[in-house]
């Protein structure tokens, strides 16, 4: 008898299989590989910039091309923090502290 993924996992589809199960009130389910779609970019660095990026991808488990993402997020979303920013100044344009402090005094720690 040959394996196959019904045989190994009873009750359970096959997730590249087209066929539909039925769970009662006549309903068809079927499965589906959900994805996400990415572009490939090329980009162009010193050689030494390269290998000491990837030394300190290893370092924190992780690979170029995932710090690479996160750094594009961050990226992308500095934006938003200085709108979010600007709209935090704006509101807060009217409050008063009751009276001006001197250099000295916004300096101490």
């Amino acid at each position: 008898m040959a394996t196959t993924a019904d045989n190994l996992y009873p009750g359970v589809q096959n997730a590249f299989s087209p066929r539909a199960t039925s769970f009662g009130f006549g309903a068809l389910h079927y499965y589906r590989v959900h994805y996400l779609r990415m572009r490939n970019v090329t980009l162009s660095a010193e050689e030494e910039l390269i290998d000491r990026a990837r030394l300190v991808a290893r370092q924190r488990h992780t690979t170029l091309n995932e710090a690479f993402r996160e750094w594009l997020q961050q990226f992308t979303s500095s934006e938003g923090n200085v709108t979010a920013f600007d709209d935090l100044m704006d509101r807060l344009k009217d409050v008063n502290a009751g009276r001006h402090f001197t250099r000295d005094e916004l300096n101490e720690r």
